[in-house]
């Protein structure tokens, strides 16, 4: 035999090799397929992918900012102070208005508005 027909015969048996595998994958294929529909195969992998990456980028999140508060909690401490003032501000504001003092009633409200050349200093 020449070398190009040997080589022939082996590329032949190679591609008869990769059909064989590629067909037993489509008969597995077609097999869970019936089982389960492309659509809901697909929507079910993209959600738990979607909520395994989620999971992982949450815990990566929460580590760092555990790993931040212990390094600030003199601003943390801060922040959560503001926050509770915020959400209560409204219930403060009321009760620093019931303890109002009354306005004296003799009192004017304004400064008397001086006349033109009144408070002039010559």
């Amino acid at each position: 035999m020449t070398r190009l027909s040997q080589r022939f015969i082996e590329d032949r048996d190679l591609r008869d090799a990769a059909r064989a595998v590629l067909t037993d994958d489509i008969d597995r294929l077609r097999a869970t397929l019936g089982e389960q529909g492309i659509a809901s195969r697909v929507s079910s992998g993209v959600t738990t992918t979607v909520t395994d990456r989620m999971r992982a980028g949450a815990r990566d999140v929460l580590a760092q900012a555990r790993a931040q508060a212990s390094d600030q909690k003199g601003v943390l401490a801060l922040l959560l102070g503001a926050l509770i003032l915020f959400f209560a501000r409204g219930p403060i504001l009321d009760w620093l208005e019931e303890y109002d003092l009354p306005e004296d009633e003799d009192a004017p409200d304004a400064a008397p508005a001086l006349e033109p050349g009144e408070g002039d200093v010559a």
